[in-house]
């Protein structure tokens, strides 16, 4: 992020990070430039971590894409269903969501990682 910032005439507008360490990592270089993360530059990130709940709570990414490492529970059910004979289906979704900073706050209580 950082060289990018440095590169003459790009101009960023959206920076997509494929996790939440690398979008809190992208905020730190955003700010040593002198820019405001989440106002100068949209950024999305994916897990929905505690961490960028706490910077989408500070005003600093916008919003967070859930990838949930809690697939246990849905994946034993699936388990005992097949166990008991019940067909299951083709493709189990998993139970995940999108945070939008403005949700941060009402959420983070509720974040188990």
């Amino acid at each position: 992020m950082e060289a990018f910032l440095k590169a003459e005439g790009k101009k960023i507008n959206v920076l997509y990070a494929h996790n939440d360490d690398m979008a809190i990592g992208a905020i730190q270089a955003i700010e040593e430039a002198g820019l405001k993360p989440a106002k100068d530059i949209i950024i999305i990130s994916i897990d929905a971590v505690k961490g960028a709940f706490q910077a989408m709570m500070a005003g600093k990414l916008n919003v967070s894409v859930e990838c949930s490492p809690l697939l246990g529970p849905q994946l034993m059910q699936a388990v005992k269903d097949l166990k008991a004979g019940k067909t299951l289906p083709k493709r189990i979704v998993t139970e995940e969501g999108i945070f939008p900073m403005e949700t941060a706050a009402a959420e983070f209580p509720k974040r188990k990682y």
